[in-house]
């Protein structure tokens, strides 16, 4: 017999289980903390370094405040370790390992596809060839007890009690938003390695792009991302 999950309302249950909708949302709700927290992070950096508060933004996407990397990282997590209850010392040492490999593969492709790198530790302690470090990966291990243990629970159980039809509906228009949002911005930052490579557009997608997200552009918004030397 099949039984359905109902929230307190009596209607079906929205986002039951490791659901797309769930994932999406925390995909969301990740990739704008990530944003603003390399904001915060570079805005200590540079009072540390200048002594003048100079806030800078920092995004993955021209659109809005979101850093879909992080995003990607936290549904990376929930989906391998979130299925099962563990020690914390055992989510500690399978987040470590898998937010190090996480970090070091997305530097490795962005500087493959794209030519260009946002992160490079190479003078920090016990780096890897520079695309992460043993005590960043370890901060990575702690964010993942926080957020496997600590942060999804309560999310999941957020989630699963909204109303099914309505969310759907918000979900679906956001999932909409966001696929357009990453589209354009990856384009764009494609179209801008192309150029670099005196090759010019072959479409008129290409030629928007030209147009509409210059490399003046793109700086301001990927401030952080350099030209591999």
């Amino acid at each position: 017999m099949k039984y359905e999950v109902k929230s307190q309302n009596n209607q079906k249950a929205f986002a039951k289980g490791i659901f797309f909708y769930k994932l999406f949302w925390l995909f969301m709700l990740t990739s704008c903390l990530g944003a603003y927290y390399e904001e915060i992070l570079n805005l200590i950096k540079t009072y540390n370094a200048s002594g003048e508060w100079i806030y800078v933004v920092r995004r993955g996407v021209f659109y809005g405040p979101f850093s879909p990397v992080y995003g990607i990282g936290a549904v990376f997590f929930i989906v391998i370790l979130g299925r099962n209850k563990r020690p914390l010392v055992k989510t500690f040492l399978y987040s470590t390992l898998l937010g190090g490999s996480f970090e070091y593969i997305i530097s490795f492709l962005q500087e493959f596809f794209l030519g260009t790198t946002s992160w490079n530790y190479k003078n920090q302690f016990l780096s890897i060839n520079g695309r992460t470090t043993i005590p960043i990966m370890l901060g990575w291990g702690l964010l993942g007890v926080v957020l496997i243990h600590f942060i999804y629970p309560y999310i999941s159980k957020f989630l699963e009690s909204l109303p099914s039809k309505p969310a759907k509906i918000i979900t679906i228009i956001a999932v909409v938003f966001m696929s357009l949002n990453i589209f354009i911005s990856w384009g764009a930052l494609i179209r801008q390695t192309l150029r670099r490579n005196e090759i010019k557009p072959i479409t008129p997608l290409g030629e928007y792009f030209d147009k509409t997200f210059p490399d003046e552009r793109i700086k301001q918004v990927f401030n952080n991302m350099k030209e591999r030397k």
